[in-house]
């Protein structure tokens, strides 16, 4: 039986209308009811598409403050969340989207049991500059950290740029980002403010995802965190994000 926290959100996506926060059923600091929440609706939704990997929330303080939450998160990606093959990216579906640039890293290790930093750095195949366009299931982004733990980390879609570079070529933590929404910069920021380094996000992603039963595996993407502020998507704007050592990253969406 689904709980009514899930079925809330679950009720919310399926028909585009946000509903109020799930923390007056689970409690605005509960992380572990968040996460158990967050898995029953994962394992509706592997009935339907396939993990493909994890994002990291909440990494940045600018983004933090936003939304006024202080503590990162996580969730998972499923293979129809990925619309970097599209020219045009459909609006329709979501809710509240705001998109953010990052660094996203594919995996060639499993990260199971106990691991180093070392280990985390050496599981990397190769980094990429990134787009994520988050959403929220909760009505105005009225947020606690259970609220968006619960809902996927407001998770949306993710758009990967071409280039793919080894930790060799690009050190993370000195990427500049500066993204721009139809030409005009709207977000700056650095790998140094995902985190510290979008490293120590990965490896709190590693040790948190395999606390909860669903360690990091090879073969899988990871979006590291905001390196600046999120903004609004808006029908029709063209966004593009350059991310030095890494390359550029861009999409456009579509009308309303």
């Amino acid at each position: 039986m689904t709980s009514p926290a899930a079925q809330r959100l679950l009720d919310a996506a399926r028909t585009g209308t946000p509903c109020p926060p799930v923390r007056d059923l689970i409690g605005a600091d509960d992380i572990a009811a968040a996460y158990a929440v967050q898995r029953e609706q994962t394992t509706l939704r592997e009935k339907t598409a396939r993990v493909v990997g994890h994002k990291i929330g909440l990494t940045s303080p600018a983004v933090q403050k936003q939304l006024g939450v202080d503590q990162p998160d996580f969730g998972v990606l499923f293979d129809d969340m990925d619309v970097s093959a599209l020219d045009v990216v459909p609006v329709a579906g979501l809710l509240q989207p705001r998109i953010e640039a990052e660094v996203a890293f594919l995996l060639k290790a499993d990260l199971t049991g106990d691991f180093t930093a070392e280990d985390v750095r050496a599981a990397v195949e190769v980094a990429a500059p990134a787009l994520e366009i988050v959403d929220s299931r909760v009505a105005g982004w009225d947020i606690s950290i259970a609220d968006t733990i619960a809902d996927n980390a407001s998770s949306g879609l993710f758009v990967l740029g071409p280039a793919r570079r080894t930790l060799d070529e690009v050190d993370p933590v000195d990427v500049q980002m500066e993204m721009t929404v139809d030409g005009e910069v709207v977000s700056k920021g650095s790998g140094a403010a995902c985190l510290g380094d979008p490293l120590i996000a990965l490896e709190w992603l590693a040790k948190a995802a395999r606390d909860h039963g669903d360690p990091l595996r090879a073969g899988q993407v990871v979006l590291s965190g905001a390196l600046g502020p999120m903004v609004p998507v808006k029908p029709g704007m063209r966004v593009s994000a350059t991310l030095t050592g890494l390359g550029a990253v861009a999409t456009t969406f579509g009308e309303a």
